[in-house]
Order: C-alpha cells, then structure tokens, then sequence
C-alpha cells in the first residue's frame, strides 16, 4: 500500500482522492493491497476511494457476522460524514454491501459487486480452506484467479498464517456460517439501489450463473463480463476492470 492508514475512534481506513466518495470493502481472505490499481486509478478521476480495514477478527465470536459488519460501516460513514457514497464489495465485501444496501438505502447511492457472496451458498463453505500443509493452502488460494500465478507467495502465506491461527479459523468459520444464513434471494427484488456486477467468466468460487441470477434479481443492475478472469477480477483484469466501471459510473452520472 502506498497510502497511509488513518485512524479514528475505533476504525482504520484509507483515504485517497477527493469527490464522490467510493467506500471498497474487502472479501474474507482479501487485504486492502487487492484495489491498489482501483485506487490509484479512480482517486484520480474525481473519486475519494476509501477503503475500511473490516474487524473480520475483532468482534466478539457471538457478533461475528454480515450484519454485524454492515451495520459497523454505516456507523463509519456517519462518522466520517460521507454524502451519498458509492459501494464496492468483492466476495464477502460484496455481501456486506448488500446487507447495508438493504438495510440503508438512503445511505447507499449506488453499489458494486464483484465474484459477491450473497445467494450461493456452498460457496462461502468451500471456498475458505481448512487448516493444512502450506501446499493444500497455496493450491486453494490460486483456484480463486484464472491465472495461477496471481497467487503471489505474499497472498499464499497470509492465507495459510489466517487458516493455522486458531481464534481467525474460528471467526472466519463463523463468518461464513452467517453469511450462508443470511441468503439475499428473497431481498433482492425490493432493492432499487443502481447496481453494477463485474465478474469473472471463469470464477469458480461464485460462478457464472451467480451473477445472471444477481442481474435477474436485482430490478436496477447492469452486468458485464471479464474473460479469462477468476474470483478477485479487479486484482486479476485491473486494467478491464476500471475500463467497465469508469464507463459505468459515466453512463450513470456518477
């Protein structure tokens, strides 16, 4: 990260660019590294990018889950006094985007989901490996891209430091229980919210059929495609990735 943390209260976020504030939340396994091209590209488009680090590890075990988090960045951007903030949410980030969408519309101008969870449920169950040799770990973590070798020895040994750590396997199982609980199939038609779903065509954590049923559900959604593209597609198609979304958010008036 080229950018430096900033503090306030109980939260820790970064903070680049000045306009339209664009609020990234960060997946399951995902650290605020993964939007370094989103960040760089979009702070100097007009947008104020922000990214909050998500307390994933340090909320109560009974208080662990989507919710909770959708809830906790809606006291952030009331603290921050962010006017009509765009959200960008990738796999859990996406989720929680969701929730706080549903929960508070008129706190939400428009919203970007990208490999989401939020409707496949096995997804959240399978995805996140169990404890193991370095080896099964490093397998698992280069099947969420396209491309292997984005599965940098960097992302590899964070994954495998998290899964061997017994209170954040703890948490993140818990996690991924809620989020499976908290299924949006039945949310989504009744959420106007504008909605832009970028995916990888070869995502194998959240499928293609995933987003159609996202685009279907959701009455104000544009989808649009990556090829060759996996689960984290502004990490591994960053150059696509903010193609499609600067022209979204142009055709929207955003």
């Amino acid at each position: 990260m080229k950018h430096q943390l900033k503090t306030e209260g109980k939260f820790t976020y970064l903070e680049a660019g000045e306009g339209t504030p664009i609020i990234i939340l960060h997946g399951l396994m995902g650290g605020l590294s993964n939007f370094d091209e989103v960040t760089e590209h979009f702070s100097k488009l007009g947008y104020k990018i922000v990214i909050p680090e998500l307390p994933l590890y340090a909320m109560p075990l009974i208080k662990t889950g989507v919710k909770t988090f959708a809830n906790y960045l809606n006291e952030f951007i009331k603290l921050r006094g962010y006017k009509d903030p765009i959200l960008l949410g990738n796999s859990l980030g996406g989720h929680i985007g969701l929730i706080h969408t549903k929960l508070y519309p008129e706190a939400t101008k428009a919203l970007i989901i990208t490999g989401s969870s939020g409707l496949y449920e096995s997804a959240m169950g399978e995805s996140y490996p169990k404890r193991g040799d370095y080896e099964y770990i490093k397998k698992k973590a280069e099947d969420v891209f396209y491309d292997p070798a984005v599965a940098t020895k960097e992302i590899v040994d964070e994954v495998y430091q998290t899964v061997n750590d017994r209170n954040k396997l703890i948490k993140t199982l818990a996690i991924a229980k809620s989020a499976i609980r908290h299924n949006m199939a039945q949310d989504l038609p009744h959420m106007n919210t504008p909605t832009c779903i970028i995916w990888g065509r070869n995502d194998t954590v959240t499928p293609p059929e995933v987003a159609e049923d996202f685009s279907k559900l959701l009455p104000d959604s544009d989808l649009f495609w990556i090829d060759k593209c996996g689960h984290a597609a502004m990490m591994e198609r960053p150059v696509e990735f903010n193609e499609i979304l600067s022209s979204w958010l142009k055709d929207r008036n955003y």
